[in-house]
């Protein structure tokens, strides 16, 4: 056992981002339930804070990644008088394992040997079990598996302020049904046609009667989609590209029917809020990074991708490949969206709004 007793004083280090936040807050709740006397600090990005920074009993540490020497003199004050018990190292990079080195515990937990990438074994004093060919979320589940935590809570419950809140009933503001478009990932070759997304836009609208609503931040590959979109539709979109926080964009996850999206961070923030997602993924593995609650809904092209570009099924290649080639979103068509979308709202006659 890693532990004789419950800790008292939880350390979670993950920066970033988006997506693995999200996984990473059940993981939190989990713990919180099994500990209930403990008290948990979790240091994480700026920009990620601002998602999560109001969830209740935690207290944040934010750094931010671009971090200068001030940035980094300001970490080492603000966690150099704490001690914890236990300290669960999330994340596999360099600049998270140097800022571990300033948290004082005497329990270190991190990845497996294989895992830890970017030499994160020599930050750790311990590590939790090797799995292969896992989600990302369960691999997380794994630090509180190491710990004999093993009853999982599937709870986000992410507070909103009331501006988000008002932000989002704005735009989303009747019975009608909603599909959010959320067209960009980080990672352009992940990206899908805004004619395609337009297809399918159309089709929500005439077969379906949804409003829907295209989403992203205020980059110029982000603008110029959604505008590309709206150029190719035939009927109206609500273009909010560049407009939200992230707070409001959850917001407004939160009163949509589903979200249709690339492997990016909005997948997963649309899992916390407990909407469908119909996941576009041909350069990455939906069952490593996929929505966690939705994976069913996905469209997979990952093998067939897997065959065209690397000559193999994706069964033969290394679980975390990206094929991120040229022209392999492509191998997604309209017709399989909307095939997805079909299915889904046939069944929202049945089930409660927020299904998963």
């Amino acid at each position: 056992m890693i532990l004789s007793k419950p800790p008292r004083e939880v350390c979670i280090l993950r920066l970033s981002a988006i997506g693995d936040v999200c996984h990473v807050l059940p993981v939190l709740r989990t713990l919180q339930q099994a500990w209930p006397k403990a008290r948990f600090t979790w240091v994480i990005g700026r920009v990620e804070a601002k998602l999560v920074g109001l969830v209740p009993d935690v207290e944040f540490i934010t750094f931010d990644k671009r971090h200068s020497l001030r940035d980094l003199g300001q970490f080492r004050t603000s966690i150099r008088e704490q001690r914890f018990d236990l300290l669960l190292h999330m994340q596999l990079a360099l600049r998270a394992s140097f800022l571990s080195s300033y948290v004082r515990s005497p329990i270190k937990l991190g990845f497996d040997r294989a895992r830890a990438r970017e030499l994160q074994w020599l930050f750790t004093t311990h590590r939790i079990a090797a799995r292969d060919r896992e989600h990302v979320m369960d691999s997380f589940f794994g630090f509180a598996e190491a710990l004999g935590v093993h009853d999982r809570v599937l709870r986000w419950d992410i507070p909103l302020p009331g501006d988000a809140r008002h932000y989002a009933a704005q735009i989303i503001n009747d019975q009608r049904p909603t599909l959010v478009i959320s067209p960009c990932s980080s990672h352009a070759r992940r990206n899908w046609r805004a004619e395609y997304y337009a297809a399918v836009a159309d089709h929500a609208a005439t077969a379906h009667a949804m409003r829907v609503v295209v989403v992203g931040g205020p980059s110029k590959t982000e603008r110029k989609m959604g505008q590309e979109i709206e150029r190719h539709v035939r009927q109206p979109v609500i273009n909010t590209v560049g407009r939200d926080t992230l707070q409001q964009l959850l917001a407004l996850l939160q009163r949509a029917d589903v979200l249709l999206s690339p492997d990016s961070g909005p997948v997963h923030m649309a899992s916390a809020v407990g909407i469908p997602v119909i996941g576009l993924y041909a350069a990455t593995n939906p069952e490593r990074s996929g929505p966690y609650l939705s994976r069913s809904w996905c469209v997979s092209k990952y093998d067939e991708a897997a065959r065209k570009y690397l000559g193999r099924p994706a069964s033969e290649i290394a679980w975390t490949t990206k094929i991120e080639r040229p022209g392999v979103m492509d191998l997604i068509t309209p017709a399989d969206v909307i095939r997805k979308l079909d299915k889904l709202m046939g069944q929202r006659g049945k089930q409660p709004r927020k299904w998963a």
